[in-house]
């Protein structure tokens, strides 16, 4: 069937970085995948949760949000005293993502916060945020190792994230809204540069799903995280 935008059911929408967008943080990318736009900022605190405490261990945490007309009708603000089930939900995937894919070890006992921000929504904001979160994160160890704090920048290999699903009994790659919005599946894979899989997110809106139709989603979700981690070695071609 043909999609809303014209793509093949196996082709990502435009991938845009740009990084440095926040004057401010250690490390900030705008991540714009097709009309979704999401500033990533890493900013690093020299302290850990109580838990980790002289354990020579570093953490990494993640908040997210959604300006109120990022989408088409006004959302209302989250705030400390209201946030969203489905934001809590995001920000710990962008927190679990990213500790997944780092050394904690190597960073010291020090805090790297990951704040993604969603400026406007068209679908994957989640997918799209672990990405960016990822660019913003390199270039906050990239600072500490410039600085003389790490050694390395600790992170074990690439990775990001891609949104696949099935709309009319067809697995497709990258949804839109429009697309998102009927898919009987919907799935949310978060993988590295060697395949490996740090997370998949999946669920039948409809009818379930057959283990086929999960093995065709995973296939199309390895093809789009690899086209995306070959764009960030280009932006960091340095063995990590």
């Amino acid at each position: 069937m043909p999609r809303i935008d014209g793509r093949a059911p196996d082709q990502m929408r435009p991938v845009k970085f740009t990084r440095h967008c926040n004057k401010y943080a250690e490390g900030s990318c705008l991540i714009e995948v097709g009309d979704t736009r999401v500033i990533c900022t890493a900013s690093i605190e020299e302290r850990v949760p109580l838990f980790l405490r002289n354990t020579g261990s570093g953490w990494i945490s993640a908040e997210y949000g959604m300006l109120p007309r990022a989408c088409s009708t006004r959302n209302p603000r989250d705030t400390r005293d209201r946030s969203s089930g489905r934001t809590s939900e995001i920000q710990r995937l962008v927190g679990r993502a990213l500790r997944a894919a780092v050394d904690l070890k190597a960073i010291g006992e020090r805090t790297i916060w990951l704040d993604c921000d969603v400026i406007q929504a068209d679908g994957g904001t989640r997918t799209a945020s672990v990405t960016g979160a990822y660019v913003a994160l390199m270039d906050a160890l990239t600072h500490l190792r410039k600085n003389g704090q790490i050694t390395r920048l600790a992170m074990y290999e690439p990775m990001a994230a891609v949104s696949v699903g099935i709309i009319g009994g067809v697995p497709m790659l990258d949804l839109n809204y429009a697309e998102d919005s009927q898919a009987a599946v919907d799935m949310n894979v978060v993988m590295t540069a060697s395949g490996k899989l740090i997370e998949i997110q999946g669920t039948a809106e409809h009818m379930p799903f057959t283990r086929s139709e999960m093995n065709a989603l995973l296939s199309l979700a390895e093809k789009g995280t690899q086209e995306l981690i070959a764009r960030l070695k280009e932006m960091f071609p340095e063995p990590v």
